[in-house]
């Protein structure tokens, strides 16, 4: 039974159910091909002939089903624009895919069915190979690599989520390094548009859709943390103006109408990762993401392995020592910009 509230905007509980029908229609009305490859998936697609001078867009929300304030700011633009396009239909300037991720798990209201959805875009999953969300990945992977297919040099794939934890920096990202240099200049600048505060360059997947996105599909991808989680309804949309409105103007092919703060950059230092139930963090699960911790401290024991501070200062992010043994159960970074 789902567990969207009936008293939620139109747009807001459309999308958080994954009901495309009215915006579906009003693109298809404005002349655009309009596909639904799979539950929860919808493509917005100029004519053949233009298709490959237009900037390919993903945006994929609610992988993480419990983080839902990305749901609310996409469920805004997507009705407005549906609706521009009606009397000007270039208000969408660029091939759009719209994935809403995790569908049974923002349905139930809880962050995953089985596992984590967003550890499943990997070749190798092992004993989560038979779980919901190793389906799901599937469908998604389908999807995208189909939108992508016969798509322009212009890629992005704007994964947006929010954090469990308070953090240093309200906004952040995860930027994979194998992204060319040119493309992953406008996708920092259009970050710094967003509000973003913190870049990590990752340089290696674990599982996540955007950097599954970047490695086959040349896309400029990124994980977005945009604040705080929060109920459907009852998020704080303020927090998400900056990034409102640089995905309005990414959508609208126009110039971002905020000013660009120039992120932080910070490189992986290492994974923490689980292997065994013996693992424990040397500090408490409220930690915020972003604490800094000096040379030589202890980050995390789990039998004979221990996990110490190598540089000078390293940040923690995403502490979390409840994932699954083989999983990562923290990053560690360094600021290098």
């Amino acid at each position: 039974m789902s567990q969207i509230s009936t008293a939620l905007p139109a747009a807001v509980r459309a999308l958080a159910e994954a009901d495309f029908s009215v915006v579906a229609q009003r693109f298809t009305a404005a002349g655009y091909a309009v596909g639904q490859p799979a539950d929860g998936i919808l493509t917005i697609q100029a004519a053949a002939a233009a298709a490959a001078q237009r900037p390919a867009v993903l945006l994929s929300v609610g992988v993480h089903g419990d983080e839902t304030g990305p749901i609310e700011v996409l469920a805004y633009l997507l009705d407005q624009l549906s609706l521009d396009v009606a009397a000007r239909p270039a208000a969408l300037a660029v091939d759009l895919m719209l994935c809403v991720g995790n569908i049974d798990a923002i349905r139930a209201g809880k962050r995953f069915i089985d596992a984590d959805l967003n550890r499943m875009f990997r070749t190798e999953r092992g004993t989560l190979a038979g779980t919901a969300e190793a389906a799901r990945a599937d469908v998604m992977v389908a999807a995208t690599s189909a939108f992508f297919q016969h798509a322009g040099a212009v890629r992005w794939h704007l994964d947006l989520h929010t954090a469990i934890r308070p953090s240093v920096y309200p906004a952040f990202a995860i930027v994979p390094e194998l992204i060319a240099q040119q493309p992953r200049q406008l996708l920092l600048q259009w970050l710094g548009h967003a509000g973003v505060g913190a870049v990590i360059m990752n340089p290696a997947s674990v599982g996540t859709y955007s950097y599954y996105s970047a490695e086959y599909h040349q896309a400029a991808g990124t994980t977005i943390e945009l604040g705080r989680i929060g109920t459907l309804g009852n998020n704080d949309i303020g927090q998400f103006a900056d990034a409102s409105a640089a995905l309005d103007a990414l959508l609208r092919g126009v110039a971002p109408a905020t000013v660009a703060r120039q992120p932080h950059i910070f490189a992986t230092a290492r994974q923490i990762i689980k292997l065994s139930d013996s693992f424990r963090m040397a500090f408490g699960r409220e930690t915020h993401n972003f604490t800094a911790m000096r040379q030589g401290e202890e980050i995390a024991r789990d039998g004979d392995t221990v996990y110490t501070v190598q540089y000078p200062e390293e940040l923690v992010v995403f502490p979390n020592p409840d994932v699954r043994v083989g999983l990562r159960a923290g990053l560690m970074v360094h600021r290098i910009g």
